[in-house]
Parts: structure tokens; sequence; C-alpha cells
């Protein structure tokens, strides 16, 4: 579980306008009309092959250009929304570096937890900042205290099922040293348990639909429900995965399995070993 922002549930920022081009050149034109009004000589040719009428769209498209601009500048300054070397920018202010290879989202990821990170690992955050910053291969970490004094550090690989090496546990080991825990915890670091499953369903298909495209919006919806799941504690639902399932022209879903929805618990991650998705007879 990130312990993270949830950047999803960020409103969109004020400072990015709603833009326009038939309003930007309404108001041009208004403003043309005036200020011809105000030196007596006034405008009334509003037909499109009108020289002025030519000028004031090149200037209202340009204008358009010129905010549209400005918009994408303004969010290039937040971390939700920063790409490339502007989030790598952001992040030298918290004293976080991209790690070769790292991803934008997982660098973002580990921007949001750095300031957690300013102390010793004390924070759940913290742990996981350190154990992300270990080894870029470290698809997720979470912390966890199975009794006083006793922290743990589950792992989650980007690569394979999913285990943790003992490459990338030996990196998180080294990474949270006695210069970063506190002396009074005992932290073990350890792969997070995989929970594995498999996905079967059958999908009945309206009539007019080539079923085969259906099919491929099916399995590609499905293909990102699996990502977003792919997280250390993240339940797999059956609601979540029929919802996933049920796109234009499928109406109705049936799911065999998983039986039950799979819950990896605290420590654990669910793996899919196997995914089969029919149309239905």
């Amino acid at each position: 579980m990130s312990v993270a922002v949830d950047l999803s549930r960020l409103p969109s920022p004020q400072v990015v306008e709603t833009l326009s081009y038939d309003i930007i050149k309404a108001d041009m034109l208004a403003l043309f009309q005036q200020l011809m009004v105000e030196a007596e000589l006034p405008f009334d040719a509003l037909v499109e092959s009108d020289p002025v009428m030519k000028l004031i769209e090149a200037w209202a498209y340009r204008e358009l250009l010129i905010r549209q601009n400005f918009n994408e500048r303004a969010v290039s300054m937040l971390i939700a929304k920063a790409t490339g070397a502007d989030l790598e920018n952001l992040g030298a202010f918290y004293g976080v570096t991209r790690l070769n290879g790292e991803s934008d989202d997982r660098l973002r990821r580990r921007i949001l937890l750095a300031p957690d990170a300013f102390t010793v690992a004390g924070p759940e955050a913290a742990y996981v900042f350190h154990a992300l910053s270990a080894d870029v291969s470290i698809a997720d970490a979470v912390a966890t205290s199975p009794a006083p004094g006793q922290v743990l550090v589950s792992l989650l690989s980007e690569s394979g099922d999913g285990t943790a090496t003992p490459a990338q546990i030996a990196a998180v080991v080294a990474a949270l040293g006695d210069d970063v825990r506190p002396l009074t915890d005992y932290v073990t670091v350890a792969s997070a348990t995989r929970v594995d499953f498999q996905i079967a369903a059958a999908l009945s298909i309206a009539g007019g639909p080539d079923p085969a495209i259906v099919l491929q919006a099916a399995n590609a919806d499905l293909e990102t429900y699996k990502d977003q799941r792919r997280r250390i504690g993240r339940m797999v639902a059956r609601a979540g995965l029929i919802g996933s399932l049920q796109v234009e022209g499928v109406e109705n879903t049936n799911l065999t399995l998983p039986a039950a929805d799979v819950d990896p618990g605290r420590t654990g991650f669910a793996n899919v070993t196997a995914t089969s998705v029919t149309v239905a007879a």
C-alpha cells in the first residue's frame, strides 16, 4: 500500500485554463469593433472573407497557442503532471535523482515519499522510500511492524513472477544501514508473499459488434486492471475483474476464476499465472 499522496484525488489546478478558439476570436472581434468606434471608424464587416477577419482569426489562433503553451508550462511545474527533465528538476528540490532506467511514475512516487525520509527511517514512508531508492528493479515495497521494535520490509520485483531476488534484498539491506534506520529497530527485508491465481471468463457479446474487436478491448482493459492491482497488499476483487471485462458490446461476463476475491494480505501480492477470456458459445 502506498503511503504517499494519492495524486488521482487532486482537483484540476485552477492555473490551467479551458481554452476555446471561438471565444478568443469573439473577444478579439469585440475589442477591435470597440476600438474602431472610439476612433470614429465603425467596422461592421463580419463576413469571413474580409481581410480584417482573416487577421483577427490569425491573431486568435496565435493567442490560443500562446495560452496553451502557458498551460503546458504551468503543469510542468506540478509533481502530479510533470514528466522527463521537468520532473527531475522538481525531484532535485527534495534531494531525489532519477535512477538509471527509472520511469516517470516511479520517480514521482519516490519524490512524494522523500519528505518522510528526511529523518531516519522510522515512518513507514521512509522505509518505502529507501527501499525503492536502493534498486530501480523493485516495483513496490511496504514496511510493517510484526512486533514492537521489529520492522519487516517486503519487496515486489518488477520482473518475473514478482518475487524479490537476493540481489534486490541485499541492496535494500545495505540502504537501511545504521545511519538510516533507528538503532532500536530490528529490520528484516524479504520478498513479499506471492499469492497465485488464475483468471477465466466467458463473455456474452451482443449481436452486431465484431466479437474479435470486443474481445481485444476487454483483454486490454483487463490488463490495465491487473497492472493497477499488482502492488503489495492490493486485493484483486471479482467485481473489479468483471467491471474491467464489461466493455462496450459485452452483455454479460461469466467469471469462473477466481472463485473468490484474492486478498494477498498486508505483505503479499496477487500474481496472475494464467488468463483465459473467451466468447461464450
